[in-house]
């Protein structure tokens, strides 16, 4: 049986419909892409989440594909920040309460403005962390949109 992380909590509060699925966990960091491998999807549908800093947003919160990298202009513009730039990992933790590689956008310690890649609208589901290594969510990503009050922008 899968445990149930804060995130699958928050979504089964919602009934919202979601899937989990579990990886082995290597003990040096996985990239997204060898994580994708591990539970057998293209690297294209894992999104990861990545926490940012703004000038206007102390805080801010980017879901991207995978194998794909953040244009930082890009979650500028869509966020209205002046400039962002990545929260230093050493903070991760103590902002969000979660670790590096089990990062969900869902259930951080509070709700900070989120921004999903378009390209996650072309898919039918997308993967997302479940908030603890090992632990991924299989989720439609209009809910997941809907579930973080945001939509989908240009950010890639």
């Amino acid at each position: 049986m899968i445990p149930k992380t804060n995130a699958a909590r928050i979504l089964d509060s919602l009934n919202i419909s979601y899937e989990l699925r579990t990886y082995e966990v290597e003990e040096e960091h996985q990239s997204a892409e060898d994580v994708a491998e591990a539970i057998g999807i293209a690297p294209e549908r894992l999104y990861k989440t990545l926490v940012l800093k703004g000038q206007k947003d102390p805080y801010l919160v980017a879901v991207i594909p995978g194998n794909a990298n953040l244009d930082l202009k890009k979650i500028a513009k869509a966020s209205g920040n002046k400039n962002c730039e990545m929260m230093p990992m050493k903070d991760l933790q103590s902002v969000t309460g979660y670790i590096r590689g089990g990062c969900s956008p869902i259930g951080m310690k509070k709700q900070f403005p989120t921004y999903i890649e378009e390209l996650a609208n072309l898919e039918e589901s997308i993967i997302i962390s479940a908030g603890k290594k090992g632990i991924q969510i299989i989720i439609d990503p209009n809910d997941l949109a809907s579930v973080l009050n945001t939509q989908f922008f240009d950010l890639v």
